[in-house]
């Protein structure tokens, strides 16, 4: 290995003891998945304590989005005298050549004949689908019908679409949707849709692997929302969803859909209730279902709404499942894999808080949830209905 770079395949064919994978990327990165064996560190811990983190019986193969930034993270520490090497193609190089490999595995496997007397073994799609409904069925298949029933999510012959993005949530959500129709009493119709708004060809190309491997067919349409919002400096990121949003209704209703539902889960609401007090000023919670403002008939619905975001990794990790997070242009240029390039979310922020107050009180997750349940509007001092403000004022005399 004299070059700076080393290659997916060059990684495959060294001995394990002899190497050191350094995953670069932040938390928000990490979280949706690293290359086994890896180990995460910030940029500035990478360089401050580069004799504490890097063993030094070992060579060190940084990686980070794109393979961008872990280049110059291994130049840099080869000025300091320390031979380090950058993983061509960063992790999404890794992931398409790994789901390349494990194509052409699945191949082989199937076209093999089983010996006489033996049956033949479950494809890996097979096996994804039996973990749904054996290992995994109470923690995912259990509480997705729960929610479908508890908010009356779904009715006869509803026609949804199921918006993917990519990621591990509508990756799931896709399957369970498909486990629901095969043993659902009534009819309904389901359409997976995915909207490219901008992918770069890599990107796609995992989100449409994935499809295949779970046998979702899905419907791809594109749009430009990346472009349009890739120079807007204060919240791109809450303008892309809204754009999204708006796209997917629209293409839903173009295919005769009358719900859209997103993947959205039991972690993403507790975090949304805390955000708003503490950044928005306001109680408020992400609802399982809305009736759509501007696409008249239509609703969104949130399926995932009771399942745990630690479950689906836990799905995802058993299956070797790899998925993408947000694949925009930001992760693109490796700008999210920088901790000096973007600020931490505050959505992150608040994940951290509350498994710091997790550690303290088990009950926290449960009573922030249940909290936007439990509103006692005699013991409020002031609440919106319809846009219209309402004190405790308005009555307080009355109750003399």
């Amino acid at each position: 290995m004299q070059e700076m770079n080393v290659s997916y395949k060059q990684l495959k064919e060294l001995p394990k003891e002899s190497y050191q994978l350094l995953d670069m990327r932040d938390e928000s990165n990490t979280a949706y998945g690293m290359i086994p064996g890896a180990m995460a560190v910030a940029e500035d811990e990478l360089f401050s304590k580069a004799k504490e983190v890097i063993d030094e019986k070992k060579k060190p193969i940084i990686y980070c989005t794109k393979g961008i930034f872990s280049k110059e993270a291994a130049e840099k520490l080869r000025e300091e005298g320390l031979e380090a090497f950058s993983l061509e193609g960063g992790y999404t190089g890794w992931l398409l050549s790994l789901m390349k490999d494990e194509q052409e595995q699945e191949e082989k496997k199937t076209k093999q004949e089983p010996e006489k007397g033996k049956k033949k073994e479950l494809t890996r799609t097979q096996e994804i689908e039996k973990s749904i409904r054996k290992k995994f069925h109470k923690q995912l298949f259990s509480r997705f019908v729960k929610a479908i029933k508890t908010y009356d999510l779904v009715q006869e012959n509803d026609k949804i679409a199921i918006c993917i993005s990519g990621g591990k949530d509508s990756m799931l959500m896709a399957k369970l949707f498909q486990e629901l129709k095969r043993h659902n009493k009534f009819h309904f119709d389901l359409v997976f849709l995915v909207m490219d708004p901008g992918y770069n060809e890599m990107n796609r190309k995992i989100i449409e692997n994935n499809a295949k491997l779970l046998d979702i067919p899905i419907t791809v349409f594109e749009s430009d929302i990346f472009d349009a919002v890739y120079e807007i400096e204060k919240s791109p990121c809450y303008l892309c969803a809204r754009m999204r949003r708006g796209y997917l209704y629209s293409k839903a209703k173009e295919l005769g859909c009358n719900k859209i539902a997103l993947g959205h889960h039991y972690d993403d609401v507790i975090e949304t209730i805390l955000m708003g007090m503490l950044y928005g000023a306001q109680v408020q919670t992400m609802m399982p279902k809305l009736h759509s403002t501007n696409f008249e008939g239509m609703e969104l619905i949130r399926p995932m709404y009771l399942i745990r975001e630690d479950d689906i990794k836990r799905w995802r990790d058993y299956n070797g499942l790899h998925f993408i997070q947000c694949a925009c242009k930001f992760t693109d240029t490796c700008t999210t894999c920088n901790p000096d390039g973007v600020a931490k979310s505050k959505r992150m922020e608040v994940k951290q808080l509350i498994a710091k107050m997790k550690e303290i009180n088990p009950y926290v997750e449960s009573n922030i949830f249940k909290s936007v349940e439990n509103v006692n509007l005699k013991t409020i001092v002031a609440y919106k209905k319809d846009g219209v403000k309402h004190s405790f004022l308005d009555t307080y005399d009355d109750q003399k």
